[in-house]
């Protein structure tokens, strides 16, 4: 009888426990961020300075591990995914992952999370510095002149910079001979070697190679001009009319939750999220990196991702490229 009774008593201490925890206000202990990508990358760096700039805001801590690997980020995904939904556990992404489901990574959508995004870096096109292109506008002349042949860079198939690179090619009736590399690295190495005669990466990739004079700026994707070690990098939309029904197709860096975590979760994170977003010190940063600041979150942010994995997705089938069709994944047609 006395054993029955204990095992009662600490049953009874194990559920007054679990009850107590469960009434705590959130967060009441630590918060990790697992980033799919690995460490030093740019999702990595970003998450590390927002979780920390979080962090202020909050009466815990924020850890960042870095959980890599699977197909365009599918194994940190699927990890995050695998623990309870109540906002301890973050996974730290980017706008590639909304490939890991045609790809074969996993099988949701990316509706799956309910994101915050940092920024990201605009994407441009540059030459090699010897190149005797100085103007987008002389580089599209050539490429119709002899359409296929001037062999360009833009990461692999599908990804935001092979995108943006089709994007000029709609946008400006010219076509290039799409050479695809391993990341955006070896595609910038390879403009600088001469092996290929542009190359379209984010300027936070490049900026190194600018500043060092190895590679050459043309044009920015996007709607804006950019300054850039003291000079102007004119944007592509002021010399073609009509890129705006394809561009800009930007980065999208940040954070999610799970889309099933509480409202009070989701209220609390947003809470501090803005506050980062809005310090002196995120501003510096981004400005130091080359990153612009988007700051969006919930429902804004997933129309920003929805977007993106339609555009990503579809393009990826069309180019062949893809295991799996988006419309068995209900994701629907640009």
């Amino acid at each position: 009888m006395k054993r029955t009774l204990t095992a009662l008593g600490v049953a009874a201490l194990l559920a007054i426990s679990t009850a107590g925890a469960g009434a705590q206000e959130y967060p009441y202990r630590d918060i990790t961020t697992a980033v799919v990508w690995g460490a030093g990358g740019g999702t990595d760096s970003i998450n590390r300075m927002i979780m920390a700039e979080m962090e202020k805001h909050l009466p815990v801590g924020i850890s960042v591990i870095n959980q890599t690997g699977g197909v365009a980020g599918s194994n940190g995904m699927t990890y995050v995914m695998n623990q309870p939904d109540d906002g301890y556990t973050l996974v730290g992404l980017s706008e590639s992952n909304v490939t890991a489901a045609v790809q074969g990574g996993w099988d949701k959508r990316f509706n799956y999370w309910h994101p915050f995004i940092v920024g990201g870096s605009p994407d441009l096109i540059s030459v090699p510095a010897d190149s005797p292109y100085n103007t987008l506008e002389e580089l599209v002349v050539a490429a119709k002149a002899a359409p296929g042949t001037i062999p360009a860079a833009a990461s692999g198939s599908g990804s935001i910079h092979h995108l943006n690179l089709l994007a000029i090619e709609n946008g400006t009736g010219a076509t290039f001979k799409f050479i695809p590399y391993k990341g955006s690295a070896p595609g910038q190495e390879a403009a600088v070697a001469g092996e290929v005669a542009l190359v379209v990466t984010s300027l936070a990739e490049q900026a190194p190679l600018i500043a060092g004079g190895q590679l050459k700026p043309l044009a920015m994707l996007t709607p804006e001009d950019a300054e850039f070690d003291g000079k102007t990098i004119k944007s592509a939309f002021s010399m073609y009319s009509g890129l705006d029904k394809y561009l800009p197709l930007k980065q999208a860096i940040g954070f999610a939750v799970h889309a099933s975590a509480s409202d009070d979760v989701k209220a609390k994170l947003t809470d501090a999220f803005d506050k980062a977003i809005a310090s002196d010190v995120v501003a510096e940063w981004a400005a130091a990196n080359n990153y612009d600041i988007g700051g969006q979150s919930g429902a804004e942010a997933t129309a920003i991702f929805d977007k993106l994995e339609s555009t990503f997705a579809w393009t990826l089938w069309d180019l062949k490229a893809a295991k799996v069709d988006p419309s068995t994944l209900s994701i629907p047609k640009p």
